[in-house]
């Protein structure tokens, strides 16, 4: 379980910031809907599991000691797809760069080394947000880790490579493992399997769920998710997080 700065007390804080280097990785998420089954905040909870993976990892490189820290989330974002269904809060993509760059700056001002904005909302105009946060810093300072990267995505499950995936078989899944008293079983257990690709529908031009056909805020499988799956994949993503933070890391 990652260290989370919100338990520590300022003298704790220091005593690390003095010991070696520390590494802030920052959930970034929205909150959308996630189908009848999933909750609002499904993409902060993915964010936050994946982070305690990958600092375990990140804590247990020798190469390179260093603490990695699990900051505050970021919960709000850009959610335009969601747009029409209860609980779909947006935020313009200007407002959450100019807040994530202030919290990264801030983090590097307390005497952090590194910033890691850690996002799993998937929406491309949420995703070029986030990414503009980091963009211009000093080489080493701070980077993204998000599986909506060709890299990274390809390393996950069949359904997250077709597209079809919000609320499905792969979110559920991660749920599962991460937060399971949040997940409705009985509603995922009866919701049908849709394959229904968002990638494509972006593709040809479609800008809502609704306009895709997910009149419920799913696709995908989430009757055959399983706890199990979830595991693994948060393994990955906490890979993917580990390796962001220590590529850039090399960089400086």
């Amino acid at each position: 379980m990652a260290r989370r700065i919100a338990d520590l007390t300022t003298e704790s804080l220091d005593a690390l910031l003095g010991e070696r280097a520390v590494v802030a990785l920052v959930p970034v998420g929205s909150v959308e809907p996630h189908g009848p089954h999933l909750p609002l905040g499904t993409d902060t909870v993915i964010s936050e599991a994946a982070i305690a993976r990958a600092a375990t990892l990140l804590e247990g490189d020798p190469s390179r000691p260093l603490f990695a820290l699990l900051a505050p989330a970021i919960p709000y974002g850009v959610t335009c797809f969601a747009e029409g269904f209860a609980g779909a809060i947006s935020v313009p993509a200007a407002a959450l760069t100019a807040f994530a760059r202030a919290v990264v700056e801030g983090y590097l001002a307390a005497g952090f080394s590194h910033v890691c904005l850690v996002n799993n909302h998937l929406e491309p105009a949420h995703d070029a947000a986030v990414r503009a946060a980091v963009a211009g810093l000093a080489a080493g300072r701070a980077s993204v880790a998000c599986p909506l990267s060709r890299r990274w995505g390809r390393t996950l499950s069949p359904e997250f490579k077709s597209g079809a995936c919000h609320a499905g078989r792969y979110e559920t899944s991660l749920v599962l493992a991460a937060a399971p008293a949040t997940v409705n079983t009985l509603a995922a257990a009866a919701l049908p399997d849709l394959d229904v690709s968002l990638s494509d529908g972006i593709k040809a031009g479609k800008h809502s769920f609704r306009a895709m056909g997910l009149d419920h805020a799913y696709t995908g499988a989430p009757a055959r998710a399983t706890a199990a799956e979830g595991d693994e994949l948060l393994d990955r993503l906490g890979t993917m997080i580990a390796t962001e933070v220590l590529e850039s890391l090399a960089s400086i």
